[in-house]
């Protein structure tokens, strides 16, 4: 291993060990766990998209609440409902009616070149048809523009609105001519092309594209966007790369039954009161199934530091903010990282409270997954006191010997690091620090990961 004094690497490589009892953190479409093969046997997945979203909210939380290193700096926000927030904002903030707000804040977006629900069916009327990443404070930005400049913008609205009626009215006993191309909820296109509908005015286009853009927030980022739906909004690569979390041994699952009591019949039975509906009055309130899943899962993602600086200066921050920006968000990746886990069931399952066995975090000049050390199941009953007992255990002890083996080969990584926050992998360590067979320092607290 080189000096931990020597120039940090492109890349910081987390890898973390946990295990988990009796929760679902997340279902396929038919409410079962989710499961991929690996090394011949069936493992449970925790697919990374679940758990991208528990680091980005947690992260977000955090800054919102002014906590830990992001305290007060933009972040973003994922969402369809653009339009209704931008509404709100003109009503509660500029005083505008609520139907007019909607109706303004939906037409400026649209000619933007978002895409909207279908008008006829009021649930997604105003939703745009994909989830938009952008900064929180976006809808606040599109108010305050079309409020300063309403006079223009509400003449403009209304031609708007008027073509698009106009545009969409059957012709020809109730059929649109040849010459009328189809838009895409099957009406009659309504792009400015056909010299009907006006087009946003200039600068309230750049107002929005402007209130769209990445910005300053750190959350877009760290996982990145993709809007493909305006051209001009610019998309972003992100700087984590994460990876789907699987158990390092077979899936073991259970389907349990549950029963439900329906608390005002047990009460009317308490009290004698059965004469009152003696019916149905036998059985639970309600009864079903659910499955659940145990293990102990192998995770890994990436922070590429490069990329996250380079995403910082193309939303506009000089070479030195993006560098103090990169070091609060780097570690409130690896907080999260450790800290955050998908909220499925986690009132039943009390999921969210699980804590690492183990954290591994090194840097190097490329990413680097440890994924094959667990290609062979682990297998609890085997005689081999290295490859046998708890999964956790045996776990650790594949991945700190895989990480030596590796790190003797590729003279870039440096740095490694240890977290532990069981008893059992602390006196591990200890026996394998006496054997010169760990590879890293051990650290106290999440801040140690990072240098």
């Amino acid at each position: 291993m080189t000096d931990a004094s020597a120039p940090r690497g492109q890349f910081l490589s987390l890898h973390l060990l946990e295990t988990l009892v009796a929760v679902l953190p997340v279902r396929d479409e038919n409410g079962s766990p989710k499961t991929l093969v690996y090394g011949g046997v069936e493992r449970h997945l925790i697919t990374s998209q679940a758990r991208r979203r528990a680091e980005r909210v947690h992260a977000r939380n955090r800054a919102n609440d002014g906590v830990g290193p992001l305290a007060g700096r933009t972040t973003g926000l994922r969402t369809r409902e653009w339009a209704l927030i931008t509404a709100w904002a003109l009503e509660s903030a500029h005083g505008w009616d609520r139907d007019e707000a909607v109706a303004m804040a939906r037409a400026v977006l649209e000619a933007t070149g978002l895409k909207f629900g279908d008008p006829a069916k009021k649930t997604v009327a105003n939703l745009t048809k994909v989830l938009v990443f952008a900064p929180a404070d976006t809808g606040d930005r599109i108010a305050a523009h079309i409020a300063a400049h309403a006079g223009e913008l509400c003449g403009w609205r209304d031609a708007y609105l008027g073509a698009q009626a106009a545009a969409a009215k059957p012709r020809r006993g109730g059929r649109k001519t040849a010459e009328e191309p189809e838009g895409d909820d099957g009406t009659a296109a309504d792009s400015a092309a056909d010299g009907k509908v006006p087009p946003l005015p200039k600068a309230s286009r750049d107002a929005v594209l402007t209130a769209l853009a990445p910005r300053d927030a750190i959350d877009i980022a760290l996982y990145g966007r993709f809007l493909a739906e305006i051209a001009e909004s610019p998309n972003v690569d992100g700087a984590v790369q994460s990876a789907h979390a699987f158990t390092i041994h077979e899936a073991e699952q259970v389907d349990d039954f549950y029963a439900a009591a329906d608390d005002a019949k047990l009460e009317r039975k308490k009290n004698a009161l059965d004469f009152l509906d003696a019916a149905d009055d036998a059985g639970a309130g309600m009864t079903g199934y659910q499955s659940l899943i145990s293990g102990t899962f192998y995770r890994h993602s990436v922070l590429d530091r490069r990329q996250l600086r380079a995403n910082l200066q193309a939303a506009g921050m000089t070479e030195e903010e993006a560098a103090d920006a990169a070091v609060g968000a780097e570690r409130e990746f690896v907080t999260a990282f450790v800290e955050a886990f998908p909220e499925a069931k986690k009132n039943s399952t009390a999921s969210t409270g699980s804590l690492p066995a183990l954290v591994l975090a090194f840097e190097g000049e490329r990413p680097y997954s440890y994924a094959a050390a667990f290609q062979r199941p682990v297998d609890e009953n085997a005689v081999d006191k290295e490859e046998g007992g708890p999964a956790g255990l045996a776990g650790v002890r594949r991945l700190l010997r895989h990480h030596v083996f590796v790190s003797e080969r590729r003279p870039d990584l440096r740095t490694a690091r240890l977290l532990t926050y069981d008893p059992q992998i602390d006196a591990l360590i200890d026996e394998l620090e006496a054997r010169h067979a760990v590879g890293g320092v051990r650290v106290e607290t999440i801040d140690g990961l990072t240098p």
